[in-house]
């Protein structure tokens, strides 16, 4: 996707993966300016340990406790962003969800790890009611917790629930879901966090941030109920082109990066 851009935009650049091991996250860091690098992103289990190696954070960043895009700018110093929020956003909007829509209907969201952070930050900075489904409802408090200082009283509406089935009367009138959970990723691509029991309907919309397998069983649940489903392959892509267009200083070419994603992208079958 990344190098796919690089080609279209006629820049010199490549894009290349570069594993670390956890006691060298400091060197590696401080590798990128040594080495001329522009930027990086940064994966789990790195997100969290990049941090104290960096020059200055975004506010996003610094309220997800969390980075996955490294700018080296030009005096030399590290910049680092999470590109993730901003890039969920970004997909609502290309396949025409409006976040007025999201605030009249308010959103429930499973899970309330790390990428569920970062969509509970998107869709609350956006004023849009949100709340929490997990198993552990210690995790969504933490959750709530971490993010509240950065958000304002006004725009942070969490109710935690340990059990989908508990609250049927009250998912029923929610109109968007997104699944934050690895839940249904290959190679289990024949489980989903979503009881057989309820059943969806035909004026909501869920959002499955897992894209391998590219239809889930959560998707096909819901589109069984008449529901509007996606993956999400479009928030892969938009969160790599907020990233691609930090380095370079110049918009991204989305359509080549989408044909470059796609052409990409393997599907691993189930085992």
């Amino acid at each position: 996707m990344q190098n796919a851009a690089f080609a279209a935009a006629g820049i010199e650049g490549v894009y290349v993966p570069l594993p670390v091991q956890p006691q060298r996250v400091g060197e590696a860091v401080a590798g990128l300016r040594a080495l001329g690098f522009r930027g990086a992103n940064v994966t789990v289990p790195h997100k969290q340990a990049v941090i104290p190696h960096l020059d200055e954070l975004s506010s996003t960043a610094a309220a997800l406790g969390a980075v996955n895009t490294i700018v080296v700018r030009e005096d030399g110093s590290l910049f680092g962003d999470n590109t993730d929020a901003r890039g969920f956003l970004a997909d609502l909007v290309e396949q025409g969800i409006t976040l007025g829509d999201m605030q009249k209907g308010g959103a429930l969201i499973l899970g309330a790890g790390g990428s569920a952070r970062a969509v509970a930050y998107a869709l609350a900075s956006a004023g849009v009611p949100v709340r929490i489904w997990a198993r552990r409802p210690e995790q969504a408090e933490q959750l709530a917790a971490d993010l509240h200082p950065h958000l304002g009283d006004e725009s942070l509406i969490l109710n935690f629930q340990s059990s989908i089935s508990n609250t049927q009367y009250q998912i029923a009138k929610i109109k968007f879901i997104i699944n934050c959970t690895p839940v249904g990723m290959s190679p289990h691509s024949d489980a989903s966090p979503w009881p057989d029991d309820l059943p969806f309907h035909a004026d909501q919309f869920l959002y499955d941030l897992v894209y391998n397998p590219p239809e889930t069983k959560l998707m096909r649940q819901a589109r069984a109920g008449g529901a509007v489903a996606s993956n999400g392959l479009g928030m892969l892509l938009h969160q790599g082109a907020l990233a691609w267009e930090q380095w370079t200083g110049v918009p991204a070419p989305l359509a080549a990066m989408r044909r470059g994603l796609e052409k990409g992208f393997i599907f691993i079958p189930p085992a």
